[in-house]
């Protein structure tokens, strides 16, 4: 009997368990009501006088090896189930980690920034409350000049001379006035725009502009440059330069690019011509630059402009520009793949 009773000594110090459940069988097992303890100590009658105190002693080691054991697993159990509670189960596979997207402006923005880069231009930005100097007088459009009214401007109602830039030319001032040449940047960034919303215009949207500054920079210079734009771009390499005005550019040019009339959509885009209008360009006017401290005897620029978010409604094929900026979670998800 005492050798069956040191088996299941054993039996216990071996004894192991994951689940609160199976303690509680265990527990029952041995220290219960009808538990084998119990049957080995109604046993203690029937066992010789000069081996009561050798037996007793098993006995209660069994005790005290079942009470130890069910409680160092109860302890151990509950110490397991709070950092569960606040870690969860840490036996569980990782969730795998969603992937992210990236806004399609961005994709754009990031795609034009590497194109010019690759030609030697950086990239510069500016405050979005601007000056009117910097956004308007500047750039060759002093106060009450008529082509003030081509651009609806927001301003500050406690200061006429504060308002939200109406586009980022007011960046290359700054960047004129503040570098030497050459220059050779680039200027993304967001404007605004008193403008009505619909499918085809936003209050808010998003431009880059570049701008080059050295000596002998030429119209040819402009024209080739553009050339390795739109091919990297968009991989249409025919383009065409149409006479145009603006204050801060002479002369001045809106570029086209040849889409081509491949698809029902290509006609809608083109209006069934085959052109489509992606910027505006010209040779920096003389007095921009001396307004900005840089001598035009010497140096000459261009300097070209478009919106991002055209180039994304035209390379994504994306149908009303409202939602760039409405943050539907199921339009923004169609990005995932987009670098």
């Amino acid at each position: 009997m005492i050798d069956k009773i040191k088996a299941h000594i054993a039996e216990v110090e071996a004894f192991s368990a994951k689940k609160k459940e199976e303690v509680e069988a265990f527990r029952i097992k041995y220290l219960g009501k009808k538990g084998l303890l119990n049957e080995f100590f109604s046993e203690m009658k029937n066992v010789p006088n000069d081996q009561k105190k050798a037996f007793g002693q098993v006995v209660n080691s069994l005790k005290n090896a079942a009470e130890e054991k069910v409680n160092s697993l109860k302890n151990s159990l509950d110490i397991s189930e709070d950092k569960g509670g606040i870690y969860g189960d840490l036996s569980r596979p990782g969730d795998p980690i969603k992937i992210g997207s990236r806004h399609p402006i961005s994709i754009v923005k990031n795609k034009i920034v590497d194109i010019f880069s690759r030609i030697g231009f950086n990239v510069s930005e500016g405050p979005e409350i601007e000056d009117d100097w910097h956004n308007f007088t500047a750039l060759n459009l002093p106060e009450y000049h008529p082509a003030r009214d081509m651009q609806d401007t927001f301003f500050v109602q406690t200061d006429p001379d504060i308002l939200l830039r109406t586009h980022t030319s007011s960046v290359q001032v700054r960047y004129m006035e503040n570098n030497k040449p050459p220059i050779r940047t680039i200027s993304p960034g967001r404007v605004y725009r008193n403008e009505a919303i619909s499918a085809r215009s936003h209050c808010f949207f998003h431009q880059v502009e570049g701008l080059y500054v050295d000596k002998g920079v030429s119209f040819a210079d402009l024209k080739q440059t553009l050339q390795y734009f739109t091919t990297e771009m968009f991989g249409k390499s025919r383009i065409r330069l149409r006479p145009s005005y603006f204050p801060f550019t002479e002369p001045s040019a809106e570029v086209d690019v040849y889409w081509g009339l491949e698809t029902e959509t290509d006609y809608k885009m083109t209006k069934g011509t085959g052109w489509l209008e992606i910027m505006g360009c010209g040779m920096v006017d003389p007095n921009v630059l001396s307004n900005c401290g840089i001598d035009p005897e010497i140096y000459s620029g261009f300097a070209f402009g478009m919106g991002i978010d055209r180039v994304a409604l035209l390379l994504h094929q994306i149908p009303d520009i409202r939602m760039l900026s409405e943050n539907d979670i199921r339009f923004l998800e169609q990005f995932k793949s987009s670098l």
